[in-house]
């Protein structure tokens, strides 16, 4: 049996299991901070620079929300299966605070451009790392509330970024600045408290005395591993697409359609996050471990639906915006990125865990890239907001649909169980 410090069958997890999750649950913060800041200085940087609705979309395409962060998950992904979950998030956070820096002191579109690559690429290539990690060292049936530490930090850094943006306002691209200065700060001192933590031990069981030979990538050809990346990755790109549009743009949109200032639609994006942590804490982390989990996804997929039936339906504005920021704020607690990077860890082998992570995370983030790009030319154009919006609840039913359907039955299960069932006939077992 696996011990307690790195997932046991059973038992409440240790004031050392929520510190360690705590802290790799920072991925998220950065990661979502990033974005929203982004998004928070986007109207900033198109007028201080200039910027045209193609160089907006291609911008936002290539940051941390989209292209970059795809290819840092799909190589760090790899990377920690091959070479452990502690040699890649303990150096990952440096690159990323030198990508924040370039924004920072950013002067041209060229400076911007490569601090957005150098950002999307770190936090790319963390997230599918601290994850494994959690989920390796998570006792079996406290997995989905230890994991739902990431999407607390999801929301809080977003949360955080937008209050700061709101408050620094008045001071135009220097207050944008100073907004990305503080992830500078956040990921400096996370990688200082990240050093305590040791190598996931189950990975060292399960990968052995030879990485290269434990984790094949042709075992992702399997019957079930080909089933677990189709379900992953449909879930997580069908919702993702909404998820990233409405992050990245929804201040944009209300500026630009909607008549709002900059203080008025971070405001109105702040509440948004404030609504996901209280749904996180509240639902998926008591039910996620439980039999509960249908019901709270299908009711959590509703609501999101019906969230971007506002921007259809009502008048673009402040009202549209506040109901479409309420419903999809607690419907994405319930169902959305939590439950995909919970079962990104439930439904592959330990030595395939970040890989299959990376795979997905890369094919949604890429495709969320192109979309991004495509955004603010479909806003300007006769389709508009209520055509865009459209597309995106068919989407999100279908992202339903597959989600109730197709749910894996692996709540409270143990990972070396898990891993037992997911292992391809011939393997050794190790223990």
């Amino acid at each position: 049996m696996v011990a307690a410090a790195d997932g046991s069958e059973d038992g409440r997890p240790s004031r050392r299991q929520w510190r360690w999750a705590a802290l790799a649950a920072m991925a998220s913060y950065i990661d979502a901070g990033s974005i929203v800041a982004a998004a928070a200085g986007l109207p900033l940087w198109e007028s201080y620079l200039g910027l045209g609705s193609t160089t907006v979309g291609l911008l936002t395409a290539f940051s941390s929300n989209a292209i970059s962060a795809a290819v840092g998950a799909l190589v760090g992904g790899r990377l920690g299966d091959l070479f452990g979950r502690k040699r890649i998030y303990a150096w990952d956070l440096l690159v990323f605070a030198f990508g924040i820096a370039w924004i920072v002191f950013a002067v041209n579109l060229p400076m911007l451009f490569a601090g957005y690559v150098i950002v999307g690429l770190a936090v790319g290539a963390d997230l599918p790392t601290s994850l494994a990690l959690v989920a390796e060292f998570s006792p079996a049936r406290s997995r989905g509330r230890l994991l739902g530490l990431s999407q607390i930090a999801w929301c809080v850094g977003p949360l955080v970024t937008l209050l700061l943006a709101f408050a620094l306002a008045p001071l135009g691209v220097l207050g944008v600045r100073i907004v990305f200065a503080h992830l500078f700060v956040v990921a400096i001192v996370t990688w200082l408290l990240r050093r305590s933590i040791v190598e996931s031990a189950r990975w060292q069981r399960a990968s052995g005395p030879n990485p290269m030979a434990a984790s094949r990538l042709r075992d992702l050809a399997t019957p079930a591993n080909r089933r677990a990346l189709l379900f992953t990755g449909s879930v997580y790109l069908l919702w993702n697409i909404a998820a990233g549009t409405n992050g990245a743009f929804l201040p944009y949109i209300l500026q630009r359609q909607g008549g709002a200032d900059q203080a008025t639609s971070v405001a109105v994006q702040s509440l948004s996050f404030v609504l996901t942590t209280f749904a996180v804490l509240l639902l998926f982390m008591p039910l996620s471990d439980t039999r509960y989990r249908r019901p709270v996804f299908a009711v959590g997929a509703l609501m999101q639906v019906a969230a971007l039936a506002a921007f259809v339906v009502l008048p673009v504005g402040i009202g549209a915006a506040l109901v479409n920021v309420v419903l999809f704020g607690i419907g994405a607690a319930c169902a959305g990125e939590s439950f995909y990077k919970l079962w990104s860890q439930e439904m592959f082998p330990t030595v395939l865990r970040g890989t299959a992570q990376g795979i997905t995370f890369a094919v949604s983030r890429v495709v969320l890239g192109v979309w991004s790009f495509l955004v603010p030319v479909m806003l300007s154009s006769a389709f508009g907001l209520r055509g865009m919006s459209a597309i995106m609840m068919g989407m999100l039913v279908l992202f339903g649909v597959i989600g109730v359907v197709f749910m894996p039955d692996s709540a409270g299960r143990s990972l070396g169980e898990l891993d037992t069932a997911h292992r391809p006939s011939g393997s050794p077992q190790r223990t």
